[in-house]
């Protein structure tokens, strides 16, 4: 009888240490999924975006004629200017290259005249006028980036569309021309977002001389005979705040399921 109760109590203590073994073991739970980090913010991309600014300038003008009165006047000009630009930077640690295009409509505009007398004809006055409705650039961009914050110089070439007319008191003529220069300049740009960012650019910029002369000797003769000229040398300074969306080239890294 005794053995048989120490029998039992063995059988008991021996259950009751094998569950309490069985709870020790570790649980065949689902393993973790790995996230990865958010990914690391470069400049490097395509983006596309929008500007809009102010300009001021002056325009020296040459006024003469074919009886040899010259007469050169300086005028100031300055408007509202704004478009849009597409360019391409590549970040190459913490410097940043690029290739920027943009076009911009712009209300600039110009006008000088003079007065003098020409034999057979009496007093003349000249009046030349110029307006820039749109101007557009190509250039270059090489900047130095502190995470989100990017200084930039850039420069290249310009282009301009540039209405012009010429005008005595004998009549009128005009032409449409369009100039192409050089231009220059730097900004400051910062990434709100890993796409988005916004920026604030100045520019300084010149187009050369162009001529115009009054030769329509079918519709206004005496403009001919009075050979009313006029050459003008622009300069431009243009100051720009924008915004830009880049474009991520490369989709983010699946995650990766951790295996046991």
């Amino acid at each position: 009888m005794k053995l048989s109760r120490l029998l039992l109590a063995s059988a008991g203590a021996i259950a009751l240490a094998g569950s309490a073994m069985a709870a020790d073991l570790p649980s065949r739970a689902p393993p973790p999924v790995y996230v990865p980090p958010a990914p690391i913010f470069t400049w490097t991309g395509v983006y596309i975006g929008g500007q809009i600014g102010y300009t001021w300038g002056h325009t020296n003008t040459q006024l003469g004629d074919a009886f040899g009165n010259v007469n050169t006047i300086s005028t100031n000009a300055n408007g509202v200017i704004g478009g849009a630009h597409v360019g391409y930077n590549l970040q190459l640690n913490q410097f940043v290259v690029g290739l920027e295009g943009s076009v911009d409509g712009s209300s600039t505009s110009r006008t000088a005249s003079f007065y003098h007398g020409v034999p057979g004809f009496g007093p003349v006055w000249t009046t030349i006028s110029s307006n820039m409705n749109v101007q557009g650039s190509i250039r270059g961009r090489v900047g130095y980036a502190w995470d989100r914050v990017l200084i930039y110089a850039t420069g290249g070439v310009t282009f301009a569309g540039i209405n012009g007319s010429i005008q005595t008191n004998y009549g009128y003529d005009s032409a449409s021309t369009t100039r192409v220069g050089w231009t220059v300049g730097g900004g400051l740009e910062y990434a709100i977002t890993n796409n988005w960012s916004i920026r604030a650019e100045y520019r300084y910029s010149q187009y050369g001389s162009s001529n115009q002369y009054a030769t329509n000797a079918y519709a206004l003769p005496v403009l001919s005979y009075v050979g009313a000229y006029g050459r003008r040398t622009i300069y431009q300074n243009q100051v720009q705040a924008g915004f830009s969306y880049k474009f991520d080239l490369a989709p983010p890294p699946a995650p990766i399921v951790a295996k046991y």
